[in-house]
């Protein structure tokens, strides 16, 4: 198991360190920044927090039959709203073009997003994590793989979607391995349920849901840990409130155990039991 919770200290401590930074260095930016009243200000005045949407499970998905969302996503700015008193809107997007809309101002908040570097270029993100989660395999019956070492054999064939953070940390960590590369999820599980591979390495959320759609496989955590944090994107604006209650708020949802809670009311939604599926929590990785 990895020590996430030092790690998220580290991501608090450096947060914090960087704001001083941004301190020095704001006075110079402040006027190229929006100076419009904050995003928190527009939501409250206008009593609904639009929520970017994109099909994906478990972070978003919409039910056909109601034609409501769910999953983590919607669920975390449910409650959010909820702690503003103002209406949930969802606003249907795309993972492509999801930063554009928020530039753009077609909604206010975009949860389930990683905070990569790229994206840090053109939105904000707080320093608070929205949850971990942890790279995974999706196992057939017998393979070993409680730990990564016990993959990195020549007769092992593991798929990873082409590009991914899954495909560059397998490449290095499993060279005796033969990996095998996909241009996406789907094409990969097609490829796992026919059994031209042994196993799937993503990241374990999404291997839980395939899990459920192939109906084959073990979902585990190997060991040593890798894990990751989860983020919400909001727009750039001189005014930090939003960003900064943004992140207080999924920082209180996780460490109360909320947000693990919307994740294990969205698997049982979709016919999953959360005891054997790893949560959002570290010291669930090892169900399963």
């Amino acid at each position: 198991m990895t020590d996430v919770q030092p790690a998220r200290r580290g991501l608090l401590v450096a947060g914090a360190l960087g704001g001083f930074g941004l301190i020095a260095a704001g006075a110079g930016r402040a006027a190229a920044e929006d100076s419009a009243s904050s995003t928190l200000d527009a939501v409250r005045s206008s009593g609904s927090l639009k929520i970017g949407v994109a099909q994906g499970e478990p972070w978003f998905f919409k039910d056909q039959a109601s034609g409501e969302w769910k999953g983590i996503g919607w669920g975390v700015g449910v409650a959010l709203a909820r702690e503003l008193n103002v209406q949930p809107v969802p606003v249907e997007t795309s993972w492509g073009t999801a930063i554009a809309g928020l530039q753009a101002g077609q909604f206010d908040v975009m949860f389930a997003m990683d905070a990569t570097p790229q994206r840090a270029l053109a939105a904000e993100f707080p320093v608070q994590p929205m949850f971990f989660y942890a790279q995974a395999v999706l196992a057939k019956d017998g393979l070993d793989a409680a730990t990564w070492q016990a993959l990195n054999k020549p007769d092992v064939k593991i798929g990873v979607v082409l590009g991914t953070s899954p495909d560059r940390d397998i490449t290095v960590r499993l060279p005796q391995a033969e990996i095998q590369r996909f241009p996406n999820a789907d094409e990969a599980g097609a490829a796992f349920a026919s059994g031209r591979v042994d196993a799937l390495s993503l990241f374990h959320p999404a291997l839980v849901m395939m899990a459920k759609r192939l109906r084959r496989g073990t979902v585990l955590v190997p060991t040593p840990v890798r894990a990751s944090a989860s983020s919400a994107g909001v727009r750039r604006e001189a005014d930090k409130s939003w960003r900064d209650w943004v992140g207080h708020a999924i920082g209180y949802l996780y460490e109360t155990g909320e947000t693990q809670r919307i994740y294990e009311e969205f698997l049982a939604f979709r016919g999953i039991d959360p005891t054997k599926a790893p949560g959002l929590v570290p010291a669930t990785w090892t169900r399963g």
